[in-house]
């Protein structure tokens, strides 16, 4: 078995401190530009910073379809930077590929998201217009051939998980890919060979996305695409039968490197978290401390282990992948 790479570490509560500072230096330098600008200032006001469309004018349809997402994906981290300070429950719209430039306009950035803003702004319309004089139409909706044979999943491949969530009895999750798109693979779920009713997106840094509705539990823009050693990672946990409870984490990439799993190669980053969890059941006492440790595909997002350790059973889970059934062996 391959040897990851790993991260020097000191123990879960000594990082905690480290970004706990960090976060505080963070918010309270944004915090400071805001007080200064004395007033906020609407998305929809902040204009673009013009980029030359001749850029981008050697780029095919694909790599420009390709570059419009990434700009997406990043306006969608401004929005969740945004959102997570001010409240403004924008996450619950949804933080897709396919964002969502309308509802930027409810945002008010100053500072340094404006200016993010602008050059992503300038950089969006630049392309749309190197993919308009090229006569480009609308992004295919499939993922590109040559991307879908660099990942370790196939449509028809269902992945089979043992599963603990709180209390109750462990079972097995299986997760079928139904479909490789653009920004997302779609599965089909199962507990125990028994179809569920409601499908699991996640985009290929492994977010779960609107459209997937399956009743697990599912963060919001932790995963960042290609992780490297030693990045620090934030977002939230949602409860699986109530998206009312939610954990704020934090974690660390601690190790990297190709394992094999399940029977597949897969290209590992594993990440410790913590955080904490709301109080259990509504109630109106302190919340429990949350631990635990996660790790994905680089490659694909796809999720290969999950444990979290809290007081509050909703947010206590293992979810361990045993293996990978292809295709041809999936009935």
């Amino acid at each position: 078995m391959q040897r990851l790479r790993t991260a020097p570490t000191h123990g879960v509560s000594a990082r905690a401190g480290c970004f706990r500072v960090a976060g505080f230096l963070k918010w309270a330098g944004m915090l400071g530009l805001a007080a200064l600008a004395g007033c906020a200032t609407r998305s929809s006001d902040v204009p673009p910073r013009a980029v030359d469309p001749a850029a981008y004018a050697t780029w095919d349809c694909e790599r420009l379809a390709d570059e419009a997402d990434a700009v997406q994906f990043q306006a969608a981290d401004v929005a969740y930077a945004v959102d997570a300070r001010a409240g403004n429950n924008m996450i619950a719209l949804g933080l897709g590929v396919t964002v969502f430039w309308p509802a930027l306009l409810a945002m008010r950035p100053d500072g340094p998201e404006a200016a993010q803003l602008a050059d992503l702004k300038g950089r969006f319309e630049a392309v749309g217009l190197a993919a308009s004089r090229r006569g480009c139409g609308p992004p295919p909706e499939a993922m590109a051939a040559a991307r879908a044979a660099t990942l370790p999943l196939a449509p028809g491949d269902r992945l089979v998980y043992d599963e603990r969530a709180g209390g109750e009895a462990p079972h097995m999750l299986g997760l079928r890919v139904t479909a490789l798109k653009r920004d997302r693979i779609e599965f089909a779920v199962d507990h125990d060979g028994r179809p569920a009713a409601e499908a699991w997106w996640q985009d290929l840094a492994g977010n779960p996305v609107p459209g997937g509705r399956a009743p697990l539990l599912r963060w919001s823009r932790l995963l960042r695409p290609g992780l490297v050693l030693g990045q620090v990672v934030d977002g939230d946990l949602t409860a699986a039968h109530d998206p009312t409870q939610r954990a704020r984490v934090r974690g660390q990439v601690v190790a990297i490197g190709p394992q094999t799993l399940g029977g597949r190669p897969f290209d590992v980053a594993v990440i410790e978290l913590f955080g904490d969890a709301p109080p259990q059941g509504h109630g109106d006492g302190a919340g429990s401390r949350l631990d635990g440790v996660m790790a994905v595909d680089r490659r694909s997002g796809a999720l290969l282990r999950l444990e979290l350790r809290s007081g509050n059973p909703d947010f206590t889970l293992r979810r361990r992948l045993l293996r990978v059934e292809a295709a041809a062996a999936v009935r």
